[in-house]
C-alpha cells in the first residue's frame, strides 16, 4: 500500500477497505489526513458555514439491565436513585428549552424491563399533543432493539408504531464500536453489532432520519475502529434513494471516570488531541456517503474541536441545555449559546443554527436580542 495513492483514492470518494484505513490511520501524517479530510468536507458541505444545534439530551429512566461497562449513569429495576420521568417534568423540561430558543428533545433511557412498546407510544403521543411543534429526537436501536424483544415484534413493526406515535428520527446511540468481540466485552446486555445495523436498516426504509456514533479509544483495535466504519458504509449505501439515512457521524472518545470498564479492564481514555482530529479525518476519508460530520467538543474541549473544523467536521454539535450520560463519566466541558458561536467564528467560519435535519434555522428573537445586548444565553 501507498500512501499518496491511498489520499487519491480517498479525494475521488472510493470506499476503501478497513484494512486500508488502517494502513493511512496508522502512516499517514496528521496534516496529510487534515487535508484530505477537509477537502471532502467542503464537496459534502461547500462554503463556510458551520452549524450547531439548541436541544435537551433527557432521560426517559435511569434503570437499565444492559450493564454497559462505561456508564455511571444507568441504575439497577429496585435501587434507592432509579426514576422513570414523569409528564410534569417533561413539560418543564420543554417549556424551559423553547424558551432558551431549542423545537428538539433528544430523549434517551435505559432498558428498563418493564416498560412496554405501549409507553413509548402514549409517551410520545402525549408530548406530541402537548407540545405539536416538538421534534423527538429519540431512543437509539439498542432501547429499539430492547422493546423488540419484550414485545416479540420486529424492528420495523416497533419503529414504525413509534414514528406514528411522534417519532421524529432516531439516534445513533449505543453504537460504540460494532465489533462484537468488543460489544461482549463492555456492553453484552445491548444488542449485537449486526442487530444495531439491522434497526438502522429498517428504520431508513421508513424513511426516518437517524445518525451514527462511535465510541473509541477503550480496548477496541484499529482494524475493529475501521470495521465500525465500513458497516455504517454499506448500510448506508442500502438505504431507499430518496431517504437521508444517516445523516450525520459523530465520534467521541472513551470517558472512563469511575467506570467499572476502567477499574476491571484497565481500560483508559488516552485520546490525545491529535489522535482525535486524525479519527475526524479518518470519519471523512471512510464515510464519503455521510454528509455530515460533528466534532465532540463535550469530550474533547474547544481547541480540540475547533481544529477539527478544518479536519472534515461541518458541525460543531449541541449547546447541550441538559446531558446526563457522557457526563457523569467525565465528560466535563460546557458551552454558552454565545460561546458556541464564538468558538466557530474565532476558527474561521460563520456559525449558524439548525435543526435536527441539518436545515438552517435563524437565531430565535430573543437570542438575537441578547447578542445586540452583548449579554449571555446561559445553558449549563
Amino acid at each position: 500500500m501507498h500512501i499518496d495513492e491511498l489520499l487519491q483514492r480517498a479525494l475521488r470518494r472510493d470506499f476503501l477497505s478497513a484494512e486500508e484505513g488502517v494502513f493511512l490511520f496508522e502512516n499517514a501524517h496528521t496534516g496529510e489526513l487534515m487535508y484530505v479530510g477537509n477537502k471532502l468536507r467542503q464537496h459534502h458541505v461547500p462554503g463556510n458555514t458551520v452549524t450547531w444545534i439548541i436541544d435537551r439530551n433527557s432521560n426517559t429512566t435511569n434503570v437499565c439491565i444492559a450493564n454497559c461497562k462505561f456508564c455511571n449513569f444507568y441504575r439497577r429495576p429496585g435501587h434507592d436513585e432509579s426514576y422513570i420521568t414523569s409528564i410534569e417534568e417533561y413539560k418543564q423540561k420543554i417549556e424551559e428549552t423553547f424558551a432558551f430558543g431549542g423545537e428538539q428533545l433528544l430523549l434517551q433511557g435505559g432498558h428498563h424491563p418493564d416498560l412496554s412498546l405501549q409507553y413509548y407510544v402514549d409517551l410520545f403521543g402525549e408530548l406530541k399533543s402537548l407540545y405539536p411543534n416538538l421534534k423527538l429526537h429519540a431512543l437509539g436501536p439498542p432501547e429499539i432493539a430492547h422493546i423488540a424483544k419484550l414485545e416479540q415484534a420486529s424492528h420495523f413493526e416497533v419503529l414504525r408504531a413509534l414514528q406514528e406515535a411522534g417519532l421524529d428520527s432516531l439516534p445513533g446511540a449505543g453504537a460504540e464500536i460494532l465489533s462484537d468481540r468488543v460489544r461482549r466485552l463492555i456492553s453484552k446486555g445491548k444488542c449485537g453489532g449486526q442487530e444495531w445495523l439491522d434497526v438502522m436498516r429498517a428504520a431508513h426504509q421508513l424513511h426516518l432520519t437517524t445518525s451514527a456514533t462511535m465510541m473509541f479509544g477503550h480496548i477496541e483495535t484499529n482494524l475493529e475502529r475501521m470495521q465500525h466504519f465500513v458497516d455504517l458504509r454499506q448500510v448506508q449505501s442500502e438505504k431507499p434513494a430518496e431517504a437521508k439515512g444517516f445523516l450525520a457521524f459523530i465520534p467521541w472518545p472513551f470517558m472512563d471516570e469511575d467506570t467499572i470498564l476502567k477499574k476491571i479492564k484497565r481500560a483508559r481514555n488516552s485520546c490525545t488531541p491529535d489522535e482525535y482530529i486524525r479519527m475526524i479525518a479518518m470519519s471523512r476519508i471512510m464515510l464519503p456517503n455521510v454528509v455530515n460530520i460533528q466534532a465532540s467538543w463535550l469530550t474533547v474541549g474547544k481547541q480540540t474541536a475547533q481544529v477539527c473544523l478544518h479536519s472534515g467536521a461541518n458541525d460543531f454539535g449541541s449547546i447541550m441545555i441538559e446531558e446526563n450520560v457522557v457526563s457523569a463519566a467525565g465528560a466535563a466541558f460546557r458551552f454558552t449559546a454565545d460561546g458556541i458561536q464564538q468558538a466557530i467564528a474565532d476558527a474561521g467560519f460563520e456559525a449558524r443554527l439548525r435543526n435536527q435535519q441539518y436545515e438552517l434555522r435563524e437565531l430565535p428573537v430573543n437570542m438575537r436580542q441578547q447578542v445586540l445586548d452583548g449579554s449571555q444565553l446561559i445553558v449549563d
